[in-house]
């Protein structure tokens, strides 16, 4: 979480200086209180004071930032993702904090491939390493494993952690499960194959004998 603006000094300073009570009826006040609620991380309050003052401030990207943020804690992605998208400011929108609630709220409103999109855009860091291990672990939480079976997969081939080849193992299995299910084209299954002849472990020749022969007995073109 990133507040941002200067509200959480301006109310330590009205606490300090012992600011009426009446203050928090005011528009500064009850900035001030949201920014209190938002570092306290108690989000349903923070959306209280924002709402009450977000006809002020409609289009100014720090108060939509802010209320992005608390939208999405409180899980409310779909507004979340509505009000990110208003945020107009290049600076905001290379941040961090702003790209991983972004790429959240997609995953959440089942637009995975958005979120992937907002990976590629990024060049090489750490922070984008962090953006690809949420899409991973957010796109298999929803089962949304195509994409984090190629998340897992960049991953492994980045950093060679027995945690990112079991992710990719999970992801590409359910993918398979939903092909079989008819959930996902027959046809990914030659780019399942070759995500996991990305890995070196012993286990992925016995996975992949399993899916070619299935492959063949229902007829399904992978070579």
């Amino acid at each position: 979480y990133d507040f941002h603006g200067s509200w959480e000094k301006q109310w330590y300073q009205r606490r300090v200086r012992g600011g009426s009570a009446s203050e928090c009826d005011t528009i500064p006040g009850r900035q001030c209180m949201a920014s209190c609620y938002f570092l306290l991380k108690q989000f349903e309050d923070v959306l209280i004071y924002l709402n009450s003052i977000k006809s002020y401030f409609y289009n100014e990207d720090p108060f939509n930032y802010n209320c992005g943020q608390a939208k999405a804690a409180t899980g409310n992605f779909k507004e979340a993702e509505e009000i990110f998208l208003m945020i107009q400011s290049e600076k905001l929108k290379s941040d961090y904090v702003y790209l991983g609630w972004l790429a959240r709220c997609y995953i959440m409103n089942r637009k995975p491939r958005l979120a992937w999109e907002l990976y590629l855009k990024q060049e090489t860091s750490s922070e984008s390493f962090s953006l690809l291990q949420l899409i991973a672990n957010d796109c298999y939480k929803m089962g949304q494993f195509y994409y984090s079976a190629k998340a897992f997969d960049v991953l492994e081939r980045l950093d060679p952690n027995p945690e990112y080849w079991e992710g990719k193992r999970g992801a590409c299995i359910g993918l398979f499960q939903q092909i079989i299910a008819g959930h996902e084209p027959r046809e990914t299954l030659r780019e399942v194959l070759a995500i996991l002849r990305n890995t070196g472990n012993a286990q992925v020749e016995y996975i992949i004998r399993i899916m070619k022969k299935w492959a063949k007995d229902n007829r399904v073109t992978v070579s």
